[in-house]
């Protein structure tokens, strides 16, 4: 029996957007959902405590960061990534691709796998996809993802063609060693910005005994119209009773439109991220807090809000930890956008569950500024 199973409560009868329930060996979890991501097994400035109080019961983890440091060894012996970081909830762990194709002249790659130099040290490195789904068995995350080559945009179509099928022989390589009994493992659906090579990827790694199915190579630099486009005709190529995972996407039209086509799974580091450099997410669009207009401002951050951050802190001095360059600041906003995102993955698994999804769409869209 699979240890990760997807199970389809219902699919909005306007769109394509679904609510289900995840179901893991550390806990069963209702989707549409967002992972917040800890790079190296932290997700940065928070505790495990207050990532979990922002409503996330799944997080994403990064095994190349890991296999460089401290070491997958390590991350075993401490009884794994659960135990290590102090996650009792669900995790994935991507395949380390990504970070390595983003090295650019600092790696080759070869059909073995691709040679790299550290971007700590600059030590030679190697990674395939028997070494990354390895190292992934050692993290002992829930869900491990398929070793696959991460298309960049703009790409001709040959190599994207090239690297396509490279995917699918590295996605077949993955499973042959996967053997981790409380471990599930996605494919990575790739092709580019072709439909063609889309179409015969997805029909490649569904082929494959996968637990659930990623969409990839989007987000990587495309206009917002071009993705939306590739997911129109992509999650449909997926299976249904499978989970559907969309890679790198975490702003709130990314994921209104994102759901909208049937996707379940989303993660980013961008609502992190840009809480360090004073940004706030809100349905309207992003508060940028180091604006003079704050300095008075004794408000809440946002109305509505029941994050710690809303009920306990004005605007005005989060203005102030901003031009104070207090630390503090990244993690009231770090909190404050964890809670905002899961509180609206929420209100749209509510509104698919209800027939009324097409009318939260709409509603987004007439508030929402980019």
């Amino acid at each position: 029996m699979a240890v990760i199973t997807y199970e389809l409560l219902h699919r909005d009868a306007e769109t394509g957007a679904r609510a289900g329930i995840l179901h893991t060996p550390h806990g069963s979890f209702p989707t549409p959902m967002f992972m917040p991501v800890g790079t190296q097994a932290a997700v940065k400035v928070l505790s495990p405590e207050e990532v979990a109080a922002t409503g996330a019961g799944i997080i994403l983890s990064n095994t190349y960061h890991l296999f460089l440091r401290p070491g997958a060894d390590v991350v075993a012996a401490a009884g794994g990534l659960h135990t290590f970081m102090r996650w009792p909830h669900a995790m994935l762990t991507d395949s380390g691709g990504f970070q390595v194709f983003s090295l650019g002249d600092m790696r080759k790659i070869k059909e073995e796998g691709v040679y790299f130099r550290s971007h700590i040290d600059g030590s030679p490195r190697f990674l395939s996809p028997e070494v990354s789904t390895e190292v992934q068995q050692q993290l002992g995350a829930d869900i491990a993802m398929a070793f696959d080559e991460c298309i960049p945009y703009p790409a001709d179509y040959e190599y994207a063609k090239q690297s396509t099928e490279r995917t699918t022989r590295w996605a077949k390589r993955c499973l042959a060693v996967h053997s981790h009994p409380r471990q599930g493992m996605f494919g990575i659906v790739q092709g580019g910005m072709y439909r063609d090579l889309r179409e015969r990827s997805a029909a490649e790694i569904t082929a494959l005994p996968f637990d659930g199915f990623a969409i990839g190579g989007l987000s990587v630099g495309e206009p917002h119209e071009l993705m939306y486009e590739v997911l129109d005709y992509t999650t449909e190529l997926l299976p249904a009773d499978k989970a559907r995972y969309l890679m790198g996407v975490g702003t709130p039209d990314c994921l209104v439109e994102g759901v909208a086509r049937g996707v379940d799974m989303f993660d980013c580091v961008y609502p992190t991220r840009v809480a360090r450099n004073g940004m706030a997410m809100t349905r309207e669009g992003r508060i940028n807090i180091k604006n003079k207009q704050y300095e008075r401002d004794f408000g809440a951050l946002t109305e509505h809000c029941g994050c710690y951050t809303c009920r306990n802190y004005t605007r005005a001095y989060l203005r102030h930890l901003v031009k104070a360059e207090e630390p503090f600041l990244g993690r009231l906003l770090s909190i404050h956008n964890l809670h905002f995102l899961q509180d609206f993955m929420r209100e749209m698994r509510a509104a698919i569950l209800a027939d009324e999804f097409t009318a939260f769409r709409k509603r987004f869209w007439e508030h929402f500024s980019r």
